[in-house]
């Protein structure tokens, strides 16, 4: 598997994202040497917050709300997924899977950092990866929350936007990802934003992740990732630790998918579930004190009614 490593200079001066780099190097199930770049923000000695960004975000998705986390007390973990941010970036589509990416993130998390006790956040592709994580390994987990996302199967139709968007992904001639993520906000984003999601994919080269994600995602039963989906739910449908939904009201390619959630997750029972107002797909962008609230706030409830 051949790789490439975005040059450091690309990420000089990024408006808004002064923390220090880590990085670990990991191997994954049927994989080359990789290495994963995360952030390590916070007391180490405190339960950890992971959040996992998606298609075709990095870690900076994340930069007003760690701040927001950590002032709280908590540590909070927050990986380039590979072929994203200052992670290594395999240069052929083919290199990419869904579950060699579950691979990827399981070595950093599990095997790497050894993480429990772990509040998990994830959106888009961060929640199709991290949920299987959890269902991997549930007893590593004190809460779940998860906004605009899913663990889609095969089963059933999948939008109309989300197949446009997989269209579109693999027949434009460009593709501009600092562009791209602005267009699914409700906020326009300034120019040095869009600079900063453009930093980690300087030519088309570095781009075989974002433009091949769309594609792993099962839209049929006949999926390679379509079996591993349906086992992790039915270790969802017996998951009674707290879990939160925390979608928003403006993002037409996952409308609706927190249903499936409320139907079948058990711990999504009694809890005060979220509608972000005002958000597109990257709520992040759009709502990020309310987000950072909406965990800080679920964190310390359930803390208080007996979890960790």
């Amino acid at each position: 598997m051949q790789t490439i490593r975005t040059p450091e200079e690309r990420f000089v001066d990024l408006i808004d994202y002064p923390f220090q780099p880590n990085y670990a190097e990991v191997f994954g199930r049927n994989s080359s040497l990789i290495r994963i770049h995360y952030l390590d923000e916070g007391p180490i000695d405190s339960n950890p917050i992971v959040l996992l960004h998606g298609e075709p975000s990095w870690s900076y998705l994340y930069r007003h709300i760690i701040p927001l986390l950590v002032n709280e007390g908590h540590r909070v973990i927050v990986p380039d997924l590979v072929g994203f941010g200052k992670s290594d970036k395999p240069v052929e589509q083919t290199d990419y899977s869904y579950a060699r990416h579950v691979e990827w993130m399981a070595e950093l998390l599990f095997a790497h950092l050894n993480l429990t006790s772990i509040t998990f956040f994830g959106q888009d592709w961060g929640g199709l990866i991290g949920l299987r994580l959890v269902a991997r390994e549930p007893d590593r987990y004190d809460r779940i929350i998860i906004g605009n996302t899913g663990l889609p199967t095969g089963k059933g139709e999948a939008t109309e936007a989300f197949l446009a968007w997989q269209k579109f992904s693999q027949t434009a001639p460009e593709f501009p990802i600092g562009k791209l993520i602005n267009s699914a906000c409700v906020r326009d984003l300034t120019d040095k934003e869009i600079q900063a999601y453009d930093a980690p994919f300087p030519t088309d080269e570095y781009k075989a992740g974002a433009r091949i994600f769309p594609s792993l995602v099962p839209t049929s039963l006949d999926d390679p990732a379509s079996q591993d989906n349906i086992e992790a739910w039915d270790v969802l449908s017996e998951y009674e630790k707290p879990f939160l939904l925390a979608f928003s009201d403006s993002d037409p390619v996952t409308k609706g998918g927190d249903a499936p959630f409320h139907a079948k997750v058990p711990g999504t029972k009694g809890q005060n579930h979220v509608t972000v107002e005002n958000a597109g797909h990257f709520l992040q962008e759009d709502k990020s004190k309310e987000l950072a609230a909406i965990m800080n706030d679920f964190i310390a409830h359930t803390s208080e009614r007996g979890g960790s």
